[in-house]
């Protein structure tokens, strides 16, 4: 027999150690210990834990991932094929050395990540788009319809629930808009939250729905549980997919309908992608005041555009995507992301300009700057008017 420490715990030892460790049912240290002296090694106490931690990643979580995901810092952890890691700690993608072993062991792993979250992976059905467990956001691409081998993209969830006070101190949110914020949601306006991908809509979100008054019941619809909200009453109605026989799909769309029939005081949209849109739109109209939800969009000025084009996916024309957005939302914030940063870099109000809507930016920052302040937009009057603010 020879020894191991924690420094020689390779890739293949580790591999013999769970081939022997088949059948024991539990990755205990006892068991572990016990399938390396099958293999013919001595594990030391460092090298038994080490062993019992990267096996219990192996069998049951992200394999060699894992380390990445539990840093309270990473937001993001991207693989490109074998060789290839990527992840984001919020200064922007870097790239990091972790062994994922070669194309078979990333598709396994890909494929039990799948299937943990009760996908199916496989060359008929080479995409997946789904939810684990802890709450990490899952996208998988099988190889030919990506190059280079199988991709995996995992978003890390917002470990903790920020307030605004938080988003101003991380240079979120310019100091001198706190105040608006707070009048946005004390006055009950409808608005949305757009940006780009990963630029923090769901993390601002978030944060203003904890302004909310505890008594007020909150119910959030999400295509996959993201957003995060300090708030007592919150009932959270979140959309599945369709199993492997194709049945048993939720949307999105179904959701907002019955999301209606639970008496919200506030209804959240976590993201409108498609054509839950009109839904959303439709029961913001009759009353439902202090509605919300996150949008893709570059700035506030392409919203109107984004909203047209969600409308037309569900048979809504032109005319009628502005007559509804008129009547419905109020207010627009865009995120956008400088260099790993998130800021809030526009507040814009929604005007009515005939029988078209427009989104007028009220105020403007620098996304480069996290100390500015920003200044004042030509919607600054109608904003300031409409929130009732000092």
């Amino acid at each position: 027999m020879t020894g191991a420490s924690a420094q020689v715990l390779d890739a293949a030892l580790l591999a013999r150690i769970r081939d022997a460790l088949a059948g024991a049912g539990q990755v205990t240290p006892d068991a572990v210990a016990q399938a390396a002296r099958e293999v013919g090694v001595v594990l030391g106490h460092e090298g038994l834990l080490q062993a019992v931690d990267r096996l219990r990643a192996d069998l049951h979580g992200a394999g060699p991932l894992q380390p990445l995901l539990a840093d309270p810092d990473v937001t993001d952890v991207l693989v490109n094929g074998p060789g290839s890691v990527w992840v984001d700690r919020g200064r922007g993608v870097q790239r990091v050395r972790v062994d994922v072993g070669d194309e078979r062991d990333v598709r396994a792993l890909a494929a039990r990540l799948a299937g943990a979250a009760g996908r199916r992976l496989d060359d008929a059905s080479p995409f997946v788009d789904a939810q684990l467990a802890d709450g990490v956001r899952l996208h998988v691409a099988l190889p030919p319809l990506v190059a280079g081998g199988t991709h995996v993209s995992l978003r890390v969830p917002s470990r903790r629930e920020l307030d605004l006070a938080d988003l101003v101190r991380l240079g979120t949110v310019p100091p001198p808009w706190a105040q608006v914020l707070e009048h946005l949601m004390s006055g009950l306006a409808a608005f949305v939250v757009s940006g780009g991908t990963g630029a923090g809509k769901t993390t601002v979100l978030g944060a203003l729905l904890g302004l909310v008054p505890p008594a007020h019941r909150i119910v959030v619809v999400e295509d996959c549980a993201e957003v995060r909200v300090q708030h007592p009453h919150v009932v959270r109605l979140a959309a599945r997919s369709p199993n492997v026989e194709g049945r048993g799909a939720v949307t999105l769309t179904d959701l907002v309908r019955q999301a209606l029939r639970m008496r919200p005081d506030r209804l959240v949209v976590g993201e409108v992608r498609g054509a839950e849109v009109r839904e959303l739109l439709a029961a913001l109209n009759p009353g439902h005041e202090g509605g919300c939800g996150t949008l893709h969009a570059n700035s506030v000025t392409e919203v109107p555009a984004r909203l047209e084009a969600l409308g037309a996916l569900a048979g809504l024309d032109r005319a009628t995507v502005h007559a509804q957005v008129a009547a419905a939302i109020q207010v627009v914030l865009h995120l956008r992301r400088h260099r790993g940063a998130r800021r809030l870099v526009q507040v814009g109000v929604v005007q009515r300009i005939g029988d078209l809507v427009q989104v007028v930016p009220a105020l403007v920052a620098d996304p480069a700057d996290p100390s500015a302040v920003g200044v004042r937009g030509p919607g600054w009057g109608a904003l300031r008017e409409r929130l009732e603010l000092p």
